[in-house]
């Protein structure tokens, strides 16, 4: 008993499976088959970039050389779609597909900014989570914090920090200010000479942190955060003009 038993159970999952497979099939078939009545964005962080919205979206999807509305949701060649959106610094991926009731979903995630580069002689813009330099917009200003000098020169010409080795050091700098609550709110803006030096400008104090290079960036940070606790209030907190962290074990106030 306890055999056929066994057997019969198998069989019941063996017709559900069947069935299910069945079903998908069918629902792919209807889901490719279906002629494209309309177009739905659906954006992710959107709050963290209003650089783009649902209608700059559909504009890049609409001018993509095809006809959307009224062509089968199988004929309309998508991956040629995606890659275009992708193309598009501000979009960090992009995925389509056609749903039941013969829409068009675009679904696409945007990049978060954390730095604006900022340049006399040349348009400003801003570096995304993953590193990526893209583009401003007269949509939204995003208040993060400023980069400037001639470093940015290097950083627009790679287009990603994460190809270099000195992009990338920048980028830990970066992920650990925006990180911690402190930082990200002191400090306002990073210039970088051509040697990959950083100079500190603080939102609060008046002091300029000449800090080097990126290199032991946390040890650096931490000596200063000791120099703002324990030396600025029993000194003065305008008595110092610079800070100097450039040396090892050393904080030069002057």
């Amino acid at each position: 008993m306890k055999i056929k038993f066994s057997i019969r159970k198998e069989i019941r999952i063996a017709v559900a499976l069947i069935g299910l497979s069945f079903l998908i099939a069918f629902s792919e078939r209807k889901q490719s088959g279906s002629v494209c009545k309309d177009v739905i964005v659906e954006l992710e962080n959107i709050h963290d970039n209003h650089f783009m919205d649902e209608a700059d979206i559909l504009h890049l999807v609409e001018s993509s050389g095809q006809t959307i509305k009224g062509t089968g949701i199988g004929r309309i060649n998508l991956k040629a779609i995606e890659t275009k959106l992708k193309y598009d610094k501000h979009i960090k991926d992009a995925d389509l597909y056609g749903d039941l009731k013969g829409n068009l979903m675009v679904s696409v995630e945007l990049r978060r900014p954390i730095a604006r580069i900022v340049q006399q002689d040349a348009p400003d813009a801003y570096i995304s989570e993953e590193g990526i330099v893209m583009s401003t917009s007269d949509k939204f200003s995003s208040r993060v914090v400023i980069i400037s000098g001639k470093f940015v020169k290097q950083i627009l010409e790679k287009g990603d920090l994460m190809t270099f080795d000195e992009g990338k050091k920048l980028m830990e700098m970066l992920d650990f200010i925006r990180e911690d609550s402190f930082w990200q709110a002191q400090i306002a803006q990073l210039d970088i000479n051509g040697a990959g030096e950083v100079t500190i400008y603080p939102q609060v104090t008046g002091q300029i942190v000449e800090f080097g290079t990126p290199d032991n960036y946390e040890l650096k940070l931490k000596k200063l955060l000791v120099f703002y606790k324990e030396v600025l209030p029993q000194k003065g907190w305008t008595k110092y003009e610079r800070v100097n962290l450039k040396y090892e074990g050393q904080v030069i106030a002057e």
